[in-house]
């Protein structure tokens, strides 16, 4: 502990000590990961990103998410074991686990069900991933083994972790947005710095912070930050996602200030990443709206 919070310091050892107890269960957290993905434990959840109103945003598409079969067969959340992961080097194989499988299921989607229009998938990577040179060359690879059209998927990366790996992201996301892949910026104005970098990343969609949006019609101070965040995401030529949407009068408020997207468990809760997950959904009524003075748009 004294290591890892810098030079000349001192960890006075206690029997309560939740910072030691916490490492003490990441460290245990390693081997049942190492072990897990020797078994193939993990499985994949899918949730719809519906689109809002009847503007050009196009179709929506599904975010793919990691879940962990436990020793007794209960479903892990990955909140429990990511940080873990995070901190002993294990994202990458995490990362590369979620990717071959995704392909899988998507070629084989395509070679049972031909013809069929099919949603972009949306992959979450870790920073550490995109700063792995290894990694751009493992996905092309697997681009070509399984056939999959570039354009079907879109990379989410975390706004502090692409801050954090700035030149990084940015040769990861243009070397990727080449073959044709979207970029998704998750958590955005999490940070402190949103704005400024956001210029130099080239990405597709910006997803707003579910802290914003969940407290929104409580808090005008939420809502401004979901109306600037829009406006600017519009401006800037990107569209915009509103995470954890769980009541009509929220989505209502969305559209009305003009977002784009919306993700959260009024549109869809997680789901088993299947054949059906990958289907086009069919648009989804939409509230009536009623614009709001003092709105962006």
């Amino acid at each position: 502990m004294a290591k890892e919070k810098g030079r000349n310091r001192v960890q006075v050892y206690h029997v309560d000590d939740s910072e030691l107890s916490l490492r003490f269960g990441e460290m245990a957290w390693v081997q049942r990961l190492h072990i897990a993905l020797e078994e193939d434990r993990f499985c994949l959840y899918a949730q719809e990103i519906a689109p809002l109103g009847t503007t050009d945003a196009g179709t929506g598409h599904i975010e793919i998410l990691l879940r962990l079969h436990d020793e007794a067969g209960r479903i892990i959340l990955p909140n429990s074991f990511i940080p873990a992961a995070e901190r002993y080097g294990l994202m990458t194989s995490l990362d590369r686990w979620v990717v071959e499988n995704v392909f899988k299921i998507i070629a084989r989607c395509m070679h049972e069900r031909p013809g069929r229009p099919m949603a972009m998938c949306a992959i979450n990577l870790s920073g550490i991933t995109i700063g792995d040179d290894d990694f751009l060359g493992f996905l092309r690879q697997k681009f070509d083994t399984y056939n999959i059209p570039p354009e079907m998927i879109c990379f989410e990366i975390t706004e502090t972790s692409a801050i954090a790996n700035l030149g990084s992201a940015i040769r990861f996301i243009n070397e990727l947005k080449a073959l044709g892949c979207h970029f998704s910026l998750d958590d955005f104005c999490a940070g402190m710095s949103s704005f400024a970098y956001l210029k130099h990343l080239p990405v597709d969609f910006l997803k707003i912070d579910g802290s914003f949006v969940k407290d929104m019609l409580d808090d005008p101070i939420n809502r401004a930050m979901v109306e600037v965040i829009n406006h600017i995401g519009h401006v800037m030529g990107k569209r915009t996602i509103a995470e954890f949407v769980e009541t009509p009068q929220i989505e209502q408020a969305l559209l009305e200030i003009g977002v784009d997207y919306a993700q959260g468990y009024l549109i869809e809760r997680p789901q088993l990443f299947t054949f059906d997950s990958l289907q086009c959904r069919p648009e989804r009524p939409q509230p009536l709206l009623f614009k709001a003075p003092g709105t962006f748009r």
